[in-house]
């Protein structure tokens, strides 16, 4: 058997940990043309002997694929590895990520969730990790990591490991489609436009049922966070995302004219009943049922949750056998424009990352290999190798879609958790699960979304100030935002909260934000 070269211990504690769901990870897709692992001392990969390859990565479920498996064999074919995996249940890889960095025994690619985690962000500064940025412009994939989502994902501006790339122009407008073709509206393309169409969803009666009983948008718990939408919105009209920059310098968002001119609208929507007046208490678990149940009409938030909502209101139709199933309820944009143009809040772009420590691979050579092998699982078909399996025994096609295999314990055993392995750069280009015309548009806008999108120039930074403090100063403009735009108090009251802000480390903050800048900027 070739697996008698690996009999490494796994650090798998596998089997009677209940498992957490799968969040963003679900979408393994196509795998690579060749059997090239990449020729990194000129030799080709026939005459190389198979890398030796060691991978601690997360698993969501209480079975998972084993090295010896028919698509875990099959990847190694197509890239001339021999690959043992050491699968970590999700619900402890922080701990178990910990316990192995401090063991200073690493596999040859660690998965990092959190790559601000101050172990990590300790040990790569002090060179225990390799700096991959320099080497990626050598690889016909990773040479087209996107530039946003590498500084996202950079500890200082220096990038210590491969990101798994999500994506970037992920958050939008999602809207009832059927109210605004009973309000007799069309799609909105400005500020003023959205805000009359709220104002059309709680005045006009769009369920048509003759009662006073629908307002426009939800919004949740007020965390100061993009998942509460002032975020997005706010980028409408001009604010920063988080910090902006002005004559050099670094400002915090909330110290911009137009962060309070988009606090006035959100202000002027709940003085006008345009969104739920609990929004501040409001569970975010509740976010999609005042859409699903007909009391709302908007969410701002990923435009993928579009096809949710759509779904669920699909459901509750067919229960009262009042569906129509060829209909989308819901449709979705990127944004509306404001004086500055069209703008889009991103996510980080990245769902943690894959690092290469020194420890275990010691030479430039080593390097170059793990990096193709990395580059090679970019390829389409390896995509789908490592997502869905192996044709005719794990899925089979319906034209260009995968129809996943109902064996679930087979999926489980073989395939599911691969994907984890996968960075997505530049893109997800495997076989995908059949589209709705609604997903299809999401991807779309998604992808169109990214040259719109207002990055944060202080993504890569670690602040001291805000890892002590950070809790203490968020609280405090988002309690004063809240209590602004609920009437509880006015400008000037807001703008002494501000100041609280300032006093209470603030300003240190902006001073350490501003030199970790200027650092960055001489590089």
């Amino acid at each position: 058997m070739k697996k008698n070269t690996k009999k490494w211990i796994s650090m798998a504690a596998v089997g009677t940990v209940a498992m957490t769901s799968v969040i963003g990870c679900s979408t393994g897709k196509e795998a690579a043309p060749s059997g090239n692992a990449g020729a990194a001392n000129g030799q080709s990969a026939q005459s190389q002997a198979p890398l030796d390859l060691s991978i601690m990565i997360p698993i969501f479920k209480t079975n998972y694929p084993k090295d010896d498996g028919p698509v875990t064999t099959e990847i190694e074919k197509k890239t001339n590895t021999n690959i043992h995996l050491e699968w970590v249940p999700n619900s402890s890889y922080t701990d178990k990520f910990n316990i192995t960095l401090a063991s200073g025994k690493l596999p040859h690619i660690i998965y990092v969730g959190d790559v601000k985690n101050p172990s990590f962000v300790n040990a790569a500064k002090s060179g225990a990790f390799w700096e991959v940025g320099p080497y990626l412009k050598d690889f016909p994939n990773l040479s087209k990591a996107n530039p946003v989502i590498m500084n996202n994902s950079s500890i200082d501006g220096k990038n210590y490991g491969i990101y798994r790339g999500r994506a970037l122009g992920r958050n939008g407008i999602n809207y009832r489609k059927d109210w605004l073709e009973a309000v007799g509206m069309q799609p909105p393309k400005t500020i003023d436009d959205f805000y009359n169409m709220l104002k059309a969803f709680k005045e006009k009666d769009p369920d048509k049922n003759g009662k006073d009983d629908t307002y426009g948008m939800v919004l949740v718990k007020w965390t100061g966070q993009w998942a509460s939408g002032f975020d997005t919105i706010k980028l409408w009209f001009g604010a920063p995302n988080k910090w902006g920059i002005k004559d050099g310098k670094m400002v915090p968002e909330h110290q911009t004219a137009e962060y309070l001119e988009a606090l006035k609208f959100m202000k002027k929507l709940y003085d006008e009943k345009l969104i739920n007046q609990d929004f501040a208490v409001f569970d975010s678990a509740k976010w999609n049922d005042p859409v699903v149940n007909g009391q709302a009409g908007v969410i701002v938030d990923v435009t993928d949750n579009a096809a949710r909502l759509d779904d669920k209101i699909h459901q509750l139709l067919q229960k009262e056998g009042k569906d129509k199933p060829d209909v989308h309820y819901v449709d979705n944009m990127i944004g509306v424009t404001g004086k500055h143009g069209l703008k889009a809040l991103p996510t980080s772009g990245f769902a943690g990352m894959l690092a290469i420590p020194k420890s275990t691979v010691k030479t430039e050579e080593e390097l170059k290999r793990v990096l193709k092998f990395i580059d090679q699982m970019n390829e389409p078909e390896l995509q789908t190798l490592a997502g869905y399996g192996i044709e005719g025994k794990h899925y089979t096609k319906d034209g260009d879609a995968v129809v996943p295999s109902k064996d679930a314990a087979l999926l489980e055993a073989e395939v599911e958790g691969l994907n984890q392995m996968l960075t997505f750069i530049p893109e997800d280009r495997g076989l995908k699960v059949k589209q709705t015309p609604l997903r299809l548009q999401t991807t779309k806008i998604q992808k169109e979304a990214e040259q719109y999108i207002v990055a944060n120039p202080a993504e890569p930074f670690i602040s001291k100030v805000y890892s002590q403090k950070g809790q203490q100063l968020d609280n405090i403009i988002n309690d004063a935002r809240i209590k602004f735009i609920v009437g509880q108090i006015d400008e000037a009251a807001l703008n002494a909260a501000f100041d609280t802000w300032k006093k209470s480390g603030g300003d240190d903050l902006v001073k350490e934000m501003n030199e970790l800048y200027a650092a960055t900027a001489k590089k």
